[in-house]
């Protein structure tokens, strides 16, 4: 298939390892990324992942602001004139223009069942809403937020051990596999599409600030999934002492307090936090982060100090 011109888009780790078997099966001329990001706090500009896989490999890469107003990548499109255009996470919606010019279309590797969970953010959406699966879509790309034909599916169970790290890894190595035999039905003409059902839509858009934020109001199995589906990356936060305060790993707790304020610390050790949430439901803490300090076990966090009786996430925000 070395015969098979690509072109790749994509942005960040989840497409890595889908370029990687791309340039190993394929001729892959060109990729197309976000451009390089400010990272950091002394604000470091810094190029994708899926450019530095590429460059590594003599690849050309653009970089364009606005894909969909740029008509430089069209020309170089049309140049290369390519048989197929595969994206992965590549964050911005292709036009028409691009996605007709290759002899086997468009396609896209979705990290949802489609049509659950199209957007940007279907992985911490899987976890935030306590999905039991998740999976792969291979999908053919149309002028609409992952509307198109599917192509190939495949699944994976989740459970209560996985975060948003390891579901992302373990999607994107999926996403490869699926990708890599799906391919040659596709240049075979052995597929058979089927369209989406619009009446099963739901949207997993990308992250907001407010999303982030923990509610001990909510009772404490909404928690946990909150807490796993952000960790590492951006981390859910509430407030201690009026310090922000990013909690990444916890357990869900078995003592029943129902006289206590949802938020209140009410027992600690060297394992744990217990918080109490609602619904009389408690949360262990284990992993934490205040603001200024590094990410530590509760142990380290705790340093002889007693926090039994503050409540969690009152601030003046």
């Amino acid at each position: 298939m070395k015969n098979k011109k690509i072109i790749f888009m994509g942005t960040p780790n989840f497409s890595v390892p889908i370029l990687e078997m791309l340039i190993k099966n394929y001729n892959v001329e060109l990729v197309i990324t976000q451009p390089d990001k400010k990272v950091g706090r002394k604000k470091i500009l810094t190029p994708s992942p899926i450019k530095i896989l590429a460059e590594k490999y003599n690849i050309k890469v653009i970089q364009p602001v606005k894909i969909y107003s740029d008509s430089k990548v069209l020309d170089e499109v049309k140049k290369i004139n390519p048989d197929i255009i595969i994206t992965a996470a590549y964050g911005q919606i292709v036009p028409d223009s691009i996605l007709n010019i290759p002899k086997y279309k468009a396609i896209n590797v979705h990290a949802s069942l489609l049509p659950m969970l199209r957007g940007g953010a279907p992985i911490q959406y899987a976890l935030m809403n306590d999905y039991k699966k998740t999976g792969i879509t291979i999908m053919y790309m149309i002028n609409k937020l992952d509307a198109g034909d599917i192509i190939e599916q495949k699944e994976i169970e989740i459970t209560d051990d996985m975060n948003y790290d390891s579901l992302y890894e373990k999607l994107s190595n999926l996403g490869k596999n699926l990708l890599k035999d799906t391919l040659p039905k596709i240049f075979n003409n052995t597929i058979n599409p089927i369209k989406q059902n619009e009446n099963e839509v739901c949207f997993a858009y990308n992250i907001t600030r407010h999303d982030e934020k923990i509610d001990w109001n909510d009772n404490s199995r909404i928690i946990f999934n909150k807490i796993r589906s952000l960790d590492s990356v951006p981390g859910a936060y509430t407030y201690l002492n009026n310090k922000i305060f990013k909690i990444y790993k916890s357990i869900i707790g078995e003592i029943d307090y129902s006289n206590v304020k949802p938020g209140t610390i009410i027992q600690q050790n060297k394992q744990y936090l217990l918080v109490k949430c609602g619904e009389n439901t408690t949360l262990k803490l284990k992993e934490v982060q205040i603001s200024g300090k590094k990410r530590m076990c509760i142990n380290n966090f705790i340093n002889s100090r007693n926090y039994e009786g503050i409540i969690l996430g009152e601030n003046n925000d």
